[in-house]
């Protein structure tokens, strides 16, 4: 077991169980603001969701590594909508053929969705950086199938 460089918790729906990275996480249930935000991110996008997961990066050394979110529960191209809120980082996206990348620096209040075949061809990921950077918290909308 290693610990991953970033806070993170589970919410959803009783039976949204989740499994990735050898991890299998069981929802906590939805606060009340977790549940406006989910509601206001649903409509925004026109779809539903009944899972999250939020992230924390405390500070510059906090980051996820490259990596696209295809497990099978997600189903086939999930739609999945990321809220940033706090410091602004940088979203990397890098092509899992041609080795494209690009950065998107992600403010607070920023609202990214991925969807079609974005995990199929892309990988994204958060870096470490030099440059000191105060907490970011970001919440990842999906649909656990």
């Amino acid at each position: 077991m290693l610990d991953i460089p970033r806070l993170q918790a589970w919410y959803g729906d009783k039976d949204a169980v989740y499994t990735y990275s050898k991890m299998t996480l069981q929802p906590l249930n939805w606060t009340a603001t977790l549940q406006i935000l989910k509601k206001r991110v649903s409509e925004f996008c026109q779809h539903d969701f009944n899972a999250m997961l939020a992230n924390c990066y405390r500070d510059q050394r906090d980051s996820v590594s490259w990596h696209s979110d295809d497990e099978p529960e997600l189903g086939f191209q999930p739609l999945i909508a990321s809220l940033s809120f706090g410091c602004e980082r940088e979203f990397h996206f890098k092509h899992k053929v041609s080795g494209e990348s690009y950065k998107l620096p992600l403010q607070s209040g920023s609202l990214l969705v991925m969807s079609g075949d974005t995990q199929k061809n892309w990988q994204h990921a958060i870096h470490k950086t030099r440059i000191e950077k105060p907490m970011r918290i970001n919440l990842t909308f999906r649909n656990i199938q």
